[in-house]
């Protein structure tokens, strides 16, 4: 095992693992929960507007119904710019299935780029914590979708999405805790993971993958 320093980004499988290497020697306890999840794969999405568009459509859905919404998004002429996008009307986005919701957070979003008050290659050089703040300005921005963006839009190597459900339980069982954490008891436990939080949810992301494919576990 190398403890060379990673990759900034977390732009792929050797990056990841290289983060995880480093994260392991500061968490020995991540050990376990590495050897149960195998290999973790980056997961990368365009950065920019058709980024936080795809991020904003996962919102509250299962993969499978976010995946299928996605598809029929992207084919929507002039969906995945934001400059088109202003052009459509609620029909057209709302039939593909987004959300009343959705459907304006994502009119922000381009309205803010088209006005230039929101630049995705300023907030790549950004701080997280600044990063994320950034982002939450907007309206109908949150601490989980602009976290979940820096991950896997700007591939942000120390970003925890502490109020993601499956990374709270997939901690609890992972850590072999009594219960399920709360998110500010979350965002203190991940705190000593940092500079490699980003890593360490990609782990238990996966860890709550495996578990969810074995026969009579429950987490």
């Amino acid at each position: 095992m190398s403890l060379l320093p990673p990759s900034p980004r977390l732009d792929s499988e050797a990056a990841v693992e290289g983060h995880l290497d480093l994260l392991v020697a500061i968490d020995p306890r991540l050990a376990a929960v590495r050897a149960i999840t195998g290999p973790v794969q980056p997961r990368i999405s365009p950065p920019g507007f058709a980024g936080i568009a795809k991020v904003i459509c996962g919102q509250q859905l299962s993969v499978a119904s976010a995946a299928a919404i996605w598809s029929r998004f992207e084919r929507l002429p002039g969906a995945l710019d934001p400059v088109t996008y202003l052009a459509l009307d609620e029909a057209a986005v709302r039939g593909i299935g987004f959300s009343l919701g959705k459907f304006l957070t994502v009119r922000v979003i381009a309205e803010a780029m088209v006005a230039g008050t929101l630049d995705f290659d300023h907030l790549e050089t950004l701080p997280a914590d600044d990063a994320v703040a950034y982002l939450v300005a907007h309206k109908g921005i949150g601490p989980w979708t602009a976290q979940v963006y820096l991950m896997f839009c700007a591939g942000h190597p120390d970003v925890f999405p502490a109020g993601d459900l499956a990374l709270l339980k997939a901690v609890q069982h992972g850590l072999g805790l009594s219960e399920r954490p709360t998110i500010k008891q979350m965002i203190e436990m991940a705190k000593p993971w940092a500079p490699h939080r980003s890593a360490a949810a990609l782990l238990f992301w996966r860890l709550f993958a495996v578990m969810k494919q074995r026969e009579g576990v429950v987490i």
